[in-house]
């Protein structure tokens, strides 16, 4: 039995499904898409709010319960975005702090 060196190349990693299933690769995102999707879906959230805020002033909603869902949801959109924001501001003012 003859012992072969190791070589050092990359491993390349392949997949093969055994129950016969095809996957089909989604297109990645990138992160600016990501964010202006995030972004799109906060604002949609925070108008869904403003418009059942004035469907119930008005009286066309009777249960109080899916404008206050609305609320919290657009509320943590909200946080969410801002905290993003926070940090990536953050981050920025650390890279600017760098000595090159």
């Amino acid at each position: 039995m003859e012992i072969t060196p190791l070589e050092m190349t990359p491993v390349k990693m392949s997949a093969h499904s055994h129950i016969g299933e095809n996957k089909i690769e989604e297109p990645v995102k990138s992160f600016w898409e990501f964010m202006v999707d995030a972004l799109k879906k906060t604002n949609e959230l925070e108008l869904e709010s403003g418009r059942m805020n004035a469907a119930l002033a008005t009286g066309r909603i009777e249960d109080i319960s899916q404008v206050v869902v609305a609320a919290q949801k657009a509320e943590i959109a909200l946080q969410l975005t801002l905290q993003l924001r926070n940090r990536a501001t953050a981050a920025y003012q650390e890279i600017m702090r760098m000595q090159v």
